[in-house]
């Protein structure tokens, strides 16, 4: 996810919402690469804890749009990198 792409992806990354803080109106979130970070809670429809949302990126900027299988879509990317790391050899 480029911010600096112009043109949008054909796959688009997956951000779930790991834990909600509504005091501080921030999302722990991780995304389809594995990395975790926070973003504001207005930024995402809906947000609540386990929501996951398709991110677009594209010349008038970043969207988010709730996706209701992305965290189990998530969740077999993440058990399917674990397979293949441990297939591989001399482990």
């Amino acid at each position: 996810m480029n911010p600096n792409d112009a043109s949008p992806s054909a796959d688009p990354d997956i951000l779930v919402i790991d834990v909600l803080d509504e005091d501080a109106g921030l999302a722990d979130v991780e995304d389809s690469r594995g990395r975790t970070y926070q973003v504001p809670a207005e930024w995402l429809p809906g947000a609540a804890d386990g929501a996951a949302y398709r991110v677009q990126v594209g010349r008038s900027g970043v969207t988010f749009t709730p996706d209701p299988d992305g965290a189990r879509a998530l969740r077999e990317r993440s058990k399917q990198t674990l397979l293949d790391f441990s297939d591989e050899p001399g482990t």
